[in-house]
């Protein structure tokens, strides 16, 4: 089960809030004049409720102290006015941010989802699935959320609060000093908040992810869940995941009840201060009554600025922690990024002598593999011969998935050379590479579509009809002609609607629709019942005559659809030739097969069948 955090999740104490949110700014540039815009309208709907306070002044300086009930009307009527545009400005701000934002998102997620089909197969083996669906959901709202609200009034309010500080001063010196003196406190209570937090919300969306991936498998897994009772545990794995999740959401809270109230409080302190001071000035006539209340009228509309400080800063580490999860998927170097270094390697690229499929001193290590440990592939040299047919035999785990995943470059060699018809692949275009070489894998993976859109996946552009019913003869997948609408059945999440024979039937079809030019299976047909093996090894036989095939073979009736055989052990070739010989030369190779032949007898005798096993 894959619960572990992202690979690269950096300190959050080393990173700057303020660069991971600058970042984004390649995504906002196309939108850049509607979020101006927005900006501007908020800073002028913001503006208006700070001269509110300046017309109560002259109200009451004015009309109330000369008794004009005109002129109370007339400021109560601008005062009105005022509002009405205010509520307006907004409105239209957030009407000017609701489209591109969204489409902001939506190239995010698009430009998330093509990188993830360009890294290489490494990054996916070391990521749990549920951290990058986190990123791809949860992360991107949140960062459109911040540039909805947050982003804009961090400047908007910025601005508010500047402007309203000038006007405070502007009204009376001395309490203006008394209500801005507790922006010392509050700058730095901000700032201890902000490291702290920044902390519990890498933590806290690290555990999203975490959770994802638990759902997401426990979904997929739910036949063996049930199949093994294991309900009740994994109930608890998720109870487990949920409260860690929990605890860090309500140390979340408490940072955030605790920036809260002190940008409540002090403020509040001081305004009462402020009143207190400006109350006994009015009374000693040294300040006019208009004059007090425009500044604590001014004081109280640069509360809601002031307070939002600590909702806005939230806001920005969880977006700038989001802005980190995001970049640490598009920052990894896609399959591309290593076609340079490869083509550099002493051994050297372009053509060499011979067509064919060839190895050639070919070396292989996990890019995460200990210093230390040995090579999973060390020197592996073997030829197979335009049209020619070669099955790779070997013990488990002896590196035959691995050695068939470098033709079609899923994993790069890390030394050595893989060549088509004696053409270095390192020197060859990814997608010119894959339209040649064409695999189907022991595990098959369907998708959520038709039986024909899995198929015809392996097909060039334009198949149709001829291929699919070519292909599906070929894979002895007659069975799709009794789903309930055929060809244009959907097969459901992974297949998992059908059985295992069928979903390699289908994935072998897949392979073969395209006619490639090379053909790697790796034991293609472990799933299936010696019977339909059989129908299946025969109408392969055709489709082998005019490629160049490289077959992982586990039975002797597998191995008899090749011209030769290969012998993989201990990271090398160890041996070459017909199965005939190989079982009269190789002891290792005649005790893989006796094995072999010991459980197809077996099955054969038996009976065991997994067609219709659902």
């Amino acid at each position: 089960m894959a619960t572990s955090h992202s690979p690269t999740a950096p300190k959050a104490a080393k990173r700057s809030a303020v660069r991971s949110l600058l970042r984004l700014w390649p995504y906002l540039r196309p939108v850049r004049a509607r979020i101006g815009v927005a900006a501007v309208v908020a800073v002028a709907a913001s503006l208006l409720s700070l001269v509110i306070p300046l017309v109560l002044k002259w109200l009451v300086d004015g009309p109330v102290a000369d008794g004009d009930p005109g002129g109370v009307w007339l400021g109560a009527l601008v005062v009105l006015v005022l509002g009405i545009a205010e509520a307006l400005l907004f409105g239209l701000r957030r009407w000017l941010v609701a489209r591109p934002l969204a489409s902001v998102e939506a190239s995010m997620r698009g430009a998330l989802y093509a990188r993830l089909q360009r890294l290489p197969i490494t990054f996916h083996d070391r990521w749990a699935s549920g951290q990058l669906l986190s990123r791809a959901t949860t992360d991107l709202a949140l960062i459109r959320l911040f540039f909805a609200f947050p982003m804009t009034f961090l400047f908007v309010n910025g601005v508010t609060i500047l402007i309203g500080c000038v006007l405070l001063l502007a009204q009376d010196w001395v309490l203006g000093v008394v209500v801005l003196l507790p922006a010392v406190p509050l700058v730095i209570a901000s700032s201890m908040f902000e490291t702290r937090y920044s902390t519990v919300a890498r933590r806290a969306q690290d555990q999203v992810g975490d959770l994802t991936t638990l759902v997401e498998e426990s979904v997929l897994g739910i036949r063996v869940i049930k199949g093994f009772g294991r309900h009740r545990s994994q109930a608890e794995t998720f109870r487990a995941l949920a409260g860690r999740l929990r605890g860090t959401e309500l140390r979340k809270a408490r940072l955030l009840a605790w920036i809260w109230t002190i940008i409540t409080l002090i403020p509040e302190l001081a305004i009462g201060a402020a009143l207190v001071l400006g109350s006994l000035r009015v009374a000693d006539g040294g300040l006019s009554a208009g004059t007090l209340v425009a500044f604590l009228s001014l004081a109280l509309a640069l509360r809601w600025p002031v307070e939002s400080i600590g909702f806005l800063l939230a806001i920005s580490q969880d977006t700038a922690t989001a802005a980190d999860r995001f970049f640490e998927v598009m920052d990894e170097p896609e399959e591309d990024a290593g076609d340079a270094a490869a083509r550099d390697r002493p051994a050297g690229g372009g053509r060499t002598d011979g067509g064919g499929l060839r190895f050639d001193n070919v070396v292989f290590r996990y890019p995460d593999a200990p210093a230390d440990a040995p090579p999973v592939l060390a020197g592996v040299d073997l030829h197979i011969r335009p049209g020619e047919t070669m099955a790779l035999v070997g013990a488990t785990g002896s590196g035959k998935t691995t050695l068939t995943a470098l033709v079609p470059r899923l994993h790069e060699v890390s030394g050595g050379r893989v060549l088509l018809d004696g053409e270095d692949i390192t020197a060859m275009d990814r997608e010119r590479l894959r339209a040649l070489v064409a695999v189907a894998f022991e595990e098959p993976t369907l998708f959520s579509a038709t039986v024909a859109e899995n198929v015809l996946m392996g097909a060039a552009e334009g198949a149709g009809e001829a291929e699919l019913r070519r292909a599906l003869e070929v894979a002895q997948a007659g069975f799709v002609h009794e789903l309930p609408q055929g060809a244009a059945t959907e097969v459901g999440e992974q297949g998992l609607s059908l059985s295992g024979g069928q979903r390699q039937r289908l994935a072998l079809a897949r392979a073969v629709v395209g006619r490639p030019s090379f053909l790697v299976l790796d034991d293609p047909l472990s799933a299936l019942d010696v019977h339909t093996e059989a129908l299946v090894e025969a109408a392969l036989r055709e489709v082998l005559r005019d490629t160049t095939a490289l077959v992982v073979a586990h039975r002797p009736s597998t191995v008899l659809l090749a011209d030769r055989v290969a012998l993989l052990s201990g990271g090398r070739i160890a041996a070459v030739g017909t199965h005939q010989e190989l079982l009269r030369e190789s002891v290792e190779y005649a005790w893989l097969m006796s094995g072999a032949e010991s459980a197809d007898a077996a099955e054969a005798a038996g009976g065991v069948r997994t067609e219709g096993v659902r």
